[in-house]
């Protein structure tokens, strides 16, 4: 026989995971316009118990790539991130390639993270080119030869998913991720270009919807459960 308390616990439990789930759901639909960030899942099973059991899982499915303007852009298409360095010397990963020119020359992201080990590229360049390899190079005059600046690097991981999420885009390892592994003679990264998002704006608008009327419906059952324990309550009295 189940308890009024134990019905209460369970209903709190229970709307406890579907309001997490509905901020995981949210935050996915306010990086919708983010370069290359990975739709968050929350996946529930009910456990014999009744009460959920509960796994956050992020989708590292590619997002679609559109061109720009900018040479500094760069997608990566296929597996893989761009590793950055910021200015202390912590050492995070990304798949937001919007980057640009720092102060000193250097290739950097838009919040001023280094890309690789460090790529500078001349302000007084003819043009400057990035392969499909990653290599960087610049042309000094039209007539000239090419000349190798760099090279951005591609690493991968043998569980992307163990990776951790940190602020402003960008992921780092953990032991459930395992350690970079450098990918050489690639044709991954694609100039001026960007890649989306890969949020599904409909589902999550609709999981939002849902997990909005399941919360309302738990709230009112808790509200049930509470008058009537209110109510056992002054019968013994």
């Amino acid at each position: 026989m189940i308890s009024l308390q134990a019905i209460i616990r369970k209903g709190i439990n229970n709307a406890t995971n579907q309001f997490d789930r509905l901020g995981n759901v949210a935050n996915n639909l306010a990086n919708f316009n983010t370069n290359g960030y990975k739709s968050v899942r929350f996946d529930q099973m009910l456990k014999e118990d009744g009460y959920l059991n509960t796994a956050l899982r992020t989708d590292y499915k590619q997002g679609s790539i559109r061109i720009t303007s900018s040479p500094y852009d760069v997608a990566i298409n296929g597996v893989g991130f761009i590793p950055v360095v910021s200015p202390s010397g912590e050492v995070a990963y990304t798949r937001d390639g919007a980057f640009k020119q720092g102060k000193d020359g250097y290739l950097v992201t838009s919040d001023d993270w280094l890309v690789g080990e460090g790529i500078k590229i001349p302000t007084n360049c003819y043009k400057f080119q990035i392969k499909p390899d990653g290599e960087v190079i610049a042309y000094d005059s039209a007539t000239s030869g090419p000349r190798k600046l760099g090279t951005i690097p591609l690493v991968r991981f043998a569980n992307p998913e163990g990776l951790e999420q940190r602020d402003m885009n960008k992921l780092v390892p953990t032991e459930e991720s395992g350690d970079a592994i450098l990918v050489k003679d690639h044709d991954c990264i694609a100039q001026n270009n960007l890649e989306n998002s890969n949020v599904n704006i409909y589902d999550n608008v609709g999981e939002m919807l849902r997990l909005n009327a399941s919360m309302l419906a738990s709230m009112r059952m808790m509200k049930v459960v509470d008058d009537m324990y209110n109510k056992a309550i002054n019968i013994r009295e």
